[in-house]
């Protein structure tokens, strides 16, 4: 992956250009939180953002967008189907309810949330139908470990396009990497910066003060520099601008193999194999 500025794109395996820094909208409350952060986040350069219908605030990211005077065909807004919601005649439905919230013509990326069992093939089958009846240009999974990729690839008729999974240097998982650049699959980190968790990381933290970067400057570029596109979440204005702010220096060989062995299987959400029962706990 070439990176350039922030206006920097991947090539899919479909050909469709997809910017690889864009803005989370995780837990940014719908209404002027969002449409906040989003124009921040315009303003800087994003072109991305990724939502969901679990995140219930789609509509204000349609609002932002519909406000906004950047052309549609330059934005690239990726949301997902949610658990409950999935199944073949389900997921077009929920797929649906999600475009008119996003008051869009088409959605750009359009991925199933977590891989529950027994309906995953099916829902893939719903993406795949949205994708060749036009109304979305890429479509993919989150949360996914390489059997789930395996179980798609034998009973679809088409690869996911994107993987977005739980991304940073305590969660590395670079065989997976390695399985989706061998089957065409762009990863992308979500938590890229831990929910916060890794910002006092004093491995890191001697790298950032060599480059006079922060913590989560270094490790955005640690993710681009990996081939993984980031979607750093955050309503705060100077953060947004401070996430894009990493095209001004180059990690070494050295570091990325540094911050890389500070892998040790820890995450801040959910198993893929367990997050049935992560979510029933919840509910």
């Amino acid at each position: 992956m070439k990176i350039t500025d922030i206006n920097g794109k991947v090539s899919l395996s479909n050909g469709v250009k997809m910017p690889y820094l864009g803005l989370g909208v995780y837990k940014s409350k719908d209404g002027e939180e969002v449409k906040n952060a989003i124009n921040y986040a315009f303003d800087a350069g994003y072109r991305l953002i990724d939502t969901a219908s679990f995140y219930d605030n789609e509509e204000g990211v349609g609002e932002a967008i519909k406000n906004s005077s950047i052309h549609r065909e330059e934005l690239f807004i990726t949301t997902k189907v949610w658990n409950d919601d999935q199944g073949y005649e389900n997921t077009l439905k929920a797929f649906e309810v999600s475009r008119q919230k996003l008051n869009l013509d088409y959605i750009d990326l359009y991925l199933i949330h977590w891989p529950v069992p027994d309906v995953l093939e099916e829902t893939w089958q719903a993406l795949e139908k949205l994708y060749k009846d036009g109304k979305v240009k890429a479509i993919g999974v989150c949360n996914c470990l390489q059997h789930q990729l395996e179980t798609i690839k034998k009973s679809g008729s088409i690869m996911p396009m994107v993987l977005q999974n739980e991304f940073h240097p305590k969660l590395v998982q670079q065989e997976l990497i390695d399985y989706c650049k061998k089957e065409n699959i762009q990863y992308q980190a979500w938590s890229p910066l831990m929910r916060g968790r890794i910002l006092e990381n004093e491995t890191i933290a001697k790298i950032a003060e060599k480059h006079d970067k922060s913590i989560a400057q270094v490790i955005i570029r640690w993710d681009l520099q990996k081939g993984v596109l980031t979607i750093p979440k955050s309503v705060h204005q100077k953060r947004i601008i401070d996430n894009a702010n990493v095209f001004d220096f180059d990690l070494t060989v050295e570091e990325i193999e540094t911050i890389d062995a500070l892998h040790n299987d820890e995450r801040t959400g959910a198993h893929p194999d367990h997050f049935m029962e992560h979510f029933a706990k919840k509910s």
